[in-house]
C-alpha cells in the first residue's frame, strides 16, 4: 500500500490529522499530478484553505495533466470564489480532455454570471436531467433570452414523479417570469402546506392571485403570515439564551422577524402601486470527488 493509498484510508476513517500528513508527504517525495491534486482537494474541502488549493491544483495543471480532475476542482473553487473568467477558462480546457456533468454545469454557470445567456442556456441544457434544477436554470435563461415558447413548453414537461424534481415553488416561479399567472397560481398552492414559508416566493405568490382577481385569497395568505410571524417573534422573546444561541443572534433574528411581518402588512398595498416581487435566483454548484485512488468512487490512481 502506497502513502496516497494509506493516506485516503486514514481519511476513510475519519483519522484526519494522520492522513493530511500522509498527503504532505506524499507531496513532498514527488510534486506529481496526483499528490498536487489530491493535497489540493483536502485543504479546500477539509482545511477551507481556497488560496493554497487553488496553487497546489494551477501548479497540477502546469504539468499537462491527461486527467481533468484538477481542472474541476479548480473549476470549482472558481466558480465558489465567483471568479467567473477564471472558472470559463480552466472548466473549458477540463471539458476538451473529457466532459463531465460537473465541468458542463460549472461551465454554465460561470456564462451565465458573465452574460453569456446563449452559451448557459446550451450548457445547462447538456447537464440537466427532466426537472432538475440544472433544466430550471436552462429555462430561466431562455426567459432572459426572451425564447419565450420553448422556455414554457419544456417548463409544462415538468414532473413531480421524476427522481430529481426541484420542487412546486420553483416551477411556480419560472411561471411568474413567463406572465403565466394561472399556472404559477396551482404551482404556488402546491407549496403551500410543505414549504417554508419566506417573503420573497410569498409575496410573488400574492401577487399571481391579485392577477388572477383572487384578491380575497391574496389578503387571506398575507394575514396568515402576519400571523405566524406574530407567532414566531413571541416564541423567540421567550427563548433563554445561552453560549449556542447569544443576546446578539436572538436580536438579530428578532429584527429579521419583524422586517418580514412589515413586508407582508405591506406588500398587497405595493403591489397595488406597480410593484413587482423580483425573482431571487441563484445558481447551484456541481461538486464532486476529484481524490485519486479514492476506492468510495472506483477513482484509478493517476498514471502519466
Amino acid at each position: 500500500m502506497n502513502i496516497n493509498q494509506k493516506a485516503i484510508e486514514l481519511l476513510e476513517r475519519n483519522e484526519y490529522d494522520q492522513a493530511l500528513a500522509l498527503f504532505k508527504e506524499a507531496v513532498n517525495e514527488s510534486r506529481n499530478v496526483q499528490s498536487l491534486t489530491n493535497l489540493a482537494w483536502i485543504y479546500y474541502h477539509e482545511e477551507s484553505d481556497t488560496e493554497t488549493a487553488i496553487e497546489l491544483a494551477k501548479e497540477a495543471i502546469s504539468l499537462n495533466p491527461a486527467s481533468y480532475f484538477p481542472y474541476n476542482l479548480l473549476g470549482e473553487i472558481y466558480v465558489v470564489l465567483e471568479r467567473w473568467k477564471g472558472a470559463s477558462k480552466v472548466l473549458l480546457n477540463s471539458i476538451a480532455i473529457e466532459p463531465s456533468k460537473e465541468a458542463i454545469t460549472n461551465l454554465a454557470i460561470a456564462k451565465y454570471h458573465l452574460g453569456e445567456l446563449e452559451e448557459a442556456s446550451d450548457l445547462f441544457l447538456k447537464s440537466a436531467r427532466p426537472s432538475d434544477y440544472t433544466m430550471y436554470c436552462h429555462i430561466k435563461c431562455l426567459i432572459e433570452i426572451g425564447n419565450m415558447t420553448e422556455a414554457k413548453s419544456k417548463l409544462d414537461a415538468f414532473l413531480e414523479s421524476d427522481d430529481e424534481f426541484v420542487g412546486e415553488v420553483e416551477v411556480a416561479e419560472l411561471y411568474f417570469e413567463l406572465q403565466c399567472f394561472s399556472e404559477s397560481v396551482r404551482w404556488f398552492e402546491k407549496s403551500w402546506d410543505t414549504y417554508y414559508k419566506t417573503p420573497d416566493w410569498v409575496c410573488r405568490y400574492i401577487y399571481s392571485l391579485i392577477k388572477t382577481n383572487a384578491l380575497n385569497r391574496a389578503v387571506e395568505i398575507a394575514n396568515e403570515c402576519i400571523q405566524l410571524k406574530i407567532n414566531d417573534i413571541q416564541e423567540e422573546y421567550a427563548v433563554q439564551c445561552n453560549e449556542d444561541w447569544t443576546e446578539g443572534e436572538k436580536a438579530a433574528y428578532i429584527k429579521q422577524l419583524e422586517d418580514d411581518k412589515q413586508e407582508y402588512e405591506s406588500i398587497i398595498g405595493m403591489i397595488s402601486k406597480g410593484f413587482v416581487p423580483p425573482l431571487k435566483f441563484s445558481t447551484s454548484l456541481s461538486s464532486s470527488c476529484y481524490l485519486f485512488g479514492c476506492a468510495r468512487h472506483n477513482h484509478l490512481e493517476y498514471n502519466g
